[in-house]
């Protein structure tokens, strides 16, 4: 008697990965980042610091680590891996570069994703190593970013693939839809978000609200 097939197991409802612009005064900042975090769930928030000295950065990141936690949210900062601990955030986002160097001084207590993913084999190298997530469709320092086509290619790979949750990065409120579809476990919205002029809270629940649509029609 064969035995009765086992059911697939199904993947969480995907999430909303907010990346900050790159911050200078977090006194200042702290509002906005307040603002938008009121107006959707948002599983993890990008910190992205401008160049300063370390007690400098550091200050920054126990000014606003409070804020997303608050909210449920992981505060993961953009680098600076060594002044996670000292500024209480929860993790940071690396790139495949830095990432065999860094990971040690996150784990097991912290959160290592990476990012900057040129080939399959980054990808792969990453999950081996201890990622928590890796993230795909990100644009390079320049502003460059592979076409979307392919950043869709290589999610929906890897959710078809691998458990390890992936985030795919959208560029616009149109993107967001096509991520969800291709498998992403959550969607990094950034720019887009800041520069809307219907207000933080508005921007993020739209964001929120399409991924929400796509979920129900995946």
């Amino acid at each position: 008697m064969s035995k009765p097939a086992q059911p697939v197991p199904q993947r969480p409802a995907p999430r909303l990965y907010l990346v900050t612009p790159e911050v200078t005064d977090a006194q200042g900042f702290a509002r906005d980042l307040g603002a938008a975090l009121a107006g959707a769930d948002v599983a993890a928030v990008r910190l992205r610091l401008a160049p300063a000295d370390e007690r400098t950065l550091i200050n920054r990141v126990k000014i606003l680590a409070p804020i997303a936690q608050a909210k449920d949210a992981a505060l993961v900062l953009d680098g600076n891996h060594e002044i996670v601990a000292h500024g209480g955030a929860d993790g940071a986002h690396l790139t495949v570069e830095t990432f065999a160097d860094a990971i040690e001084t996150l784990k097991p207590s912290r959160i290592a994703g990476c990012g900057g993913l040129h080939t399959r084999h980054d990808a792969m190298f990453a999950a081996e190593h201890g990622a928590d997530y890796v993230l795909f469709g990100e644009p390079e320092h320049d502003g460059e970013r592979p076409s979307f086509e392919a950043v869709l290619e290589r999610v929906s790979w890897w959710a078809e693939v691998f458990e390890l949750p992936c985030v795919g990065y959208a560029a616009s409120y149109g993107e967001i839809a096509q991520l969800v579809s291709a498998g992403a476990d959550f969607v990094a919205v950034g720019d887009f978000i800041w520069a809307d002029a219907r207000g933080l809270a508005t921007a993020i629940a739209d964001a929120a609200a399409r991924l929400a649509v796509a979920q129900e029609l995946a």
